[in-house]
């Protein structure tokens, strides 16, 4: 296993959309595990193969208190969503120390593929649901921050590259 970069915003590879995972194999498993490492070590709760610079539809979530319970879905598609929303405060692996309201669904239902490849459904609410919607954002090549006006944007763009500028020193 090994810990992947984790790409940042506004770097313009986190706007790729994901193709289709084709098979689950060996290499696919690879990945999960070094995702996995990733989001821990990083102090996520969820990761998309999008934000490690590999363009394929998967994601990892661990929402749980004890960090044991990881969830794993290729593939997913959204199949079914609440009429309720809700304004969440969410945060992001790419956008470090930055945190701002999104409006997402209460719930939603999921299908997807889990780490044998075998079919699934994945009914969410709550702090699940929000991650899994976060998460699908990054395949289609969004970022939590498209969602903020652009004046929110532009600062957090500013403040990004100030920090990136800075770290490179």
């Amino acid at each position: 296993m090994a810990l992947l970069p984790i790409l940042r915003f506004p770097d313009p590879r986190l706007h790729t959309v994901a193709k289709p995972v084709p098979t689950v194999d060996a290499r696919m498993q690879a990945l999960i595990a070094d995702m996995l490492e990733t989001m821990y070590e990083a102090k996520g709760i969820g990761l998309a193969a999008t934000q490690i610079d590999v363009h394929e539809r998967l994601i990892v979530i661990d929402v749980s208190e004890e960090r044991d319970q990881a969830l794993v879905l290729i593939n997913p598609q959204v199949v079914w969503t609440s009429a309720e929303t809700h304004l969440n405060e969410e945060g992001c692996l790419s956008v470090p120390g930055i945190y701002d309201g999104v409006e997402r669904f209460d719930a939603v239902t999921v299908s997807a593929l889990d780490e044998k490849g075998n079919s699934r459904v994945v009914q969410a609410e709550d702090l699940l649901a929000v991650c899994i919607q976060h998460e699908m954002d990054h395949l289609m090549g969004k970022v939590f921050v498209e969602y903020l006006s652009p004046l929110k944007r532009n600062r957090i763009k500013k403040k990004m590259l100030k920090a990136q500028r800075e770290e490179a020193q």
